[in-house]
């Protein structure tokens, strides 16, 4: 069985595969950040939704990149975990 980062390494061979991982990859590192800053708290999806004034499942709808953020939702998600919310374009 291939580790998943050869099968990576092996599937960004393809132009057309390499272009859709590079265009989702912005989206999945900041799911990455938000899920690190809610563990490094020591938060369940559930504490962080409770803070939120929101529900579990739409932690969950977050992490798992199945829904479109509003920077609304960023800062009151960034409010929650006593972070900061910085947006930059480079």
């Amino acid at each position: 069985m291939k580790s998943w980062k050869v099968l990576r390494e092996e599937l960004l061979q393809d132009p057309k595969v390499r272009a859709e991982y590079e265009k989702l990859k912005p989206r999945y590192e900041l799911i990455s950040q938000l899920i690190s800053a809610r563990a490094k708290r020591g938060l369940t999806q559930a504490q962080l939704a409770k803070k939120m004034g929101t529900k579990q499942s739409a932690i969950a709808r977050v992490e798992g990149g199945n829904v479109n953020l509003s920077i609304a939702f960023l800062e009151k998600l960034s409010r929650a975990l006593g972070s900061k919310l910085v947006i930059r374009l480079q």
